[in-house]
């Protein structure tokens, strides 16, 4: 039972403790305010309307605190009122979200307990943006398992773990809609995967041989992209990290005199600071990056002067027919040092920013052995940059 309290803006805005609070201005129409615990500490604050809908007690999600005004909240329910009374249904029409907008709900929903920092949200937005187009603008009553089929099926099979990501994400939003009562099923769920083809075994991450890899770099060098793009993909390759630590890489984590990249460890996967030794084709690299500064800080900037997005390296890559994804060169990396020097295990695997060892071992394992990677790192650029054909712009 909803507790009944005036809902002023100063109340909305001032309230801590969880709960359900009942409207109790004239006129309240069954809103309430709820209020809930987040994972990341602190509280989250939505409007809820309780109605009679065609007999039958109903709770409806009028959005979050943030984006609706207790006035706006209170002009909704008011709306919901009337055509629930006229025998209609109010989460019909106008009033049920796009799949867009209820993208947003569910950020706004989930991003306290999310990494502070991180770019959780941002890839949510643009991974769907990309691949999942056509639901953007769709109700999220009106989406059915064959609108979700049509923009998982391409990548299915070609992007396993892309199109999974994107089909669990596509699910969550789904299962908001069946929680806020806009829906009674979930378009993403058993239905779907009974007509998804199957992925055959374990999916990894496209690769090549090391020896093809500065092959690659000149391709790339010589294709028509950014030239943001093409320093980018060297400086992936080079160091060996993970794309979105290339890619939202800037100024200030690089010592050029200490010859090191230090990742901080809210962009890292493991949450952990990653230093990177700088080998001489990194460091030229970076020099070359300088010439294209938009003042963003960012140190490879698209040409909007925003981070570039994640599929740009791939699809480079894929209409260049090179066989790999950028992730794949880490695998390459690996096997190189597994197979062609006398580098430890543990050297290799901390190169690549990797927990190394169980959690007793890491208690007494203090360092990151940075100077062993130096070496490693040299060794590797000076394999890569072998080719003359290299960043020759």
């Amino acid at each position: 039972m909803a507790e009944r309290q005036k809902l002023t803006a100063k109340f909305v805005a001032t309230v801590k403790e969880p709960g359900a609070y009942g409207d109790g201005g004239h006129g309240s129409h069954g809103l309430i305010l709820r209020v809930r615990e987040a994972k990341g500490g602190g509280v989250t604050k939505s409007w809820v309307q309780r109605l009679i809908i065609n007999g039958k007690p109903t709770h409806i999600g009028l959005g979050p605190t943030w984006l609706v005004s207790s006035a706006e909240a209170r002009e909704t329910a008011l709306d919901n009122h009337r055509i629930a009374r006229r025998g209609g249904d109010p989460r019909r029409g106008a009033g049920v979200p796009t799949f867009a907008e209820a993208v947003e709900e569910v950020i706004a929903m989930h991003s306290a307990g999310w990494k502070e920092g991180g770019r959780t949200a941002e890839a949510w937005r643009t991974q769907l943006a990309t691949h999942a187009a056509p639901l953007a603008d769709k109700k999220v009553d009106r989406i059915t398992p064959g609108d979700v089929l049509a923009v998982l099926e391409p990548i299915w099979l070609t992007l396993p773990e892309i199109a999974r990501k994107q089909r669990r994400r596509i699910s969550a939003v789904m299962k908001w809609a069946v929680a806020q009562g806009y829906r009674i099923d979930n378009p993403a769920g058993d239905a779907l995967a009974a007509a998804l083809p199957r992925q055959n075994g374990a999916t990894h991450h496209p690769a090549i041989p090391a020896e093809k890899v500065a092959d690659v770099i000149a391709a790339v060098h010589a294709s028509g992209a950014w030239r943001g793009t093409k320093l980018a993909f060297e400086f992936l390759a080079l160091t060996a990290c993970r794309s979105g630590e290339v890619r939202f890489a800037t100024w200030p984590e690089i010592d050029r005199e200490a010859r090191v990249w230090t990742i901080p460890a809210r962009r890292t996967k493991t949450a952990t600071e990653h230093r990177v030794p700088l080998a001489d084709a990194a460091l030229r690299v970076l020099a070359e990056a300088e010439q294209i500064a938009d003042g963003s800080g960012l140190i490879f900037p698209s040409l909007t002067g925003r981070p570039q997005n994640d599929s740009t390296l791939s699809k480079l890559l894929r209409e260049m027919g090179a066989g790999m994804v950028p992730h794949g060169l880490r695998s390459s990396f690996r096997s190189w040092a597994a197979e062609s020097t006398d580098y430890s295990w543990e050297i290799a695997e901390m190169a690549l920013g990797h927990t190394v060892g169980t959690k007793v071992e890491r208690a007494y394992l203090r360092t990151d052995l940075f100077e062993k990677r130096v070496q490693l790192m040299q060794d590797w650029a000076d394999f890569l940059t072998c080719s003359p054909q290299l960043s020759q712009e």
